[in-house]
């Protein structure tokens, strides 16, 4: 039935690759993916799929389901279509979208026979506040067996892990004085800020190597010879998993009081961004991709990253198995987050690692449905 599915595919091909270029020639942030959300709702409905648009008043979530009333598992593909600011989709989401939608319809097209049911979830603003979290809190992935998602990159890759993160703004309030007239009248808010970054500096001595802090100054004053008033620093806080991330978070806060208690500032601490999840891989799914993909002629596979960087998917694997792989699209060497990979996206080489990205998933949903990969 797999040749069943590949005809399919290379049926869809064509239409899969225009929707990849359209959401590249219309790039949108996050939250404001409108046209990209039109294009791939749209598409799955005219192949017989149930489309719930807005999700958890997310405008531009959605879940798209086809059911073969028949029983049987619950197989997920996720789209992500948000682009980055200027450089439009420098990190690939163009083809994600295409790839976790084409999946779906593939599969979708053999499902009366097998039984079960296939669901393709739209989540937005995976570079900010990605929609995965509050899905996944929402219990929305309740009842799916196993969550698929591949990712456009230089090299074709193994799911592996991702960092969690927290998302902290410290907003510090002092008073503003005459810097150089009467300074012992000001609280320098500035002042503490710089504080923060001092004590988190002296804090990597402390933290396991898995960790990492970065921040910058988004408020720094408004004139020098006023004392600043407010002052604001956000920071990104990783860990390998959420556990360390706790205790990271933990000594990052005291540090953050203590900044205030040495100038006479106050500080506020909020999330300017939902938190992620590290990412989980499930091994028998993420194996049985891998071998798809080597049955359909991609037998190079390096092993997988420990990854750094964060993905709201960490929160998907925490209540569903998931994978979360990466399809090499470039024959030559390839950034990521920049103009050059986005433009990679469009070219002949990536259209054919879009159907096979797109089939492999569609054959890893297959093997689960009809009972050879039991999670």
């Amino acid at each position: 039935m797999k040749d069943q599915l590949f005809t399919i595919g290379q049926e869809l091909k064509n239409q899969l690759c225009e929707i990849s270029d359209f959401m590249y020639h219309n790039p949108e942030l996050g939250n404001k993916e409108f046209k990209a959300a039109e294009k791939l709702t749209s598409f799955l409905k005219a192949h017989n799929f149930s489309v719930e648009c807005p999700v958890l008043g997310i405008e531009t979530a959605f879940v798209a389901t086809y059911d073969s009333k028949k029983p049987g598992p619950s197989v997920a593909f996720i789209c992500e279509y948000d682009a980055l600011p200027e450089i439009g989709h420098a990190c690939g989401h163009n083809m994600i979208g295409a790839m976790s939608t084409g999946a779906g319809i593939i599969l979708s097209k053999v499902l009366h026979e097998i039984g079960g049911k296939v669901t393709v979830f739209g989540a937005p603003a995976e570079e900010t506040d990605g929609a995965k979290v509050t899905m996944a809190a929402a219990g929305v992935f309740k009842g799916i067996d196993a969550a698929l998602i591949v990712h456009p990159s230089a090299n074709t890759r193994e799911s592996g892990t991702s960092a969690a993160m927290e998302a902290l703004q410290f907003s510090y309030k002092g008073q503003t004085a005459h810097a150089a007239g009467c300074p012992e009248d000001g609280i320098n808010a500035l002042n503490a800020v710089i504080q923060l970054f001092n004590g988190i500096d002296a804090l990597r001595q402390h933290v396991t190597s898995d960790v990492r802090m970065h921040g910058i100054i988004s408020k720094g004053g408004v004139a020098a010879n006023i004392v600043p008033e407010e002052a604001v620093a956000r920071f990104y806080l990783r860990s390998a998993t959420k556990e360390n991330l706790a205790i990271v978070k933990e000594k990052v806060l005291k540090i953050a009081e203590g900044a205030a208690l040495m100038t006479g500032a106050t500080v506020e601490v909020e999330n300017y961004e939902y938190s992620n999840d590290n990412m989980i891989t499930n091994a028998t799914l993420s194996e049985a991709y891998n071998k798809n993909l080597r049955d359909l002629g991609i037998t190079e596979i390096l092993e997988p990253h420990k990854g750094a960087g964060s993905s709201d998917m960490g929160n998907v694997s925490h209540v569903v198995p998931s994978a979360h792989p990466y399809i090499g699209i470039s024959e030559t060497p390839l950034t990521g987050h920049t103009r050059e990979f986005a433009d990679a996206t469009i070219t002949e080489f990536a259209h054919d690692r879009l159907l096979i990205a797109a089939l492999a998933m569609a054959y890893t949903g297959f093997d689960v449905l009809v009972g050879d990969v039991t999670l």
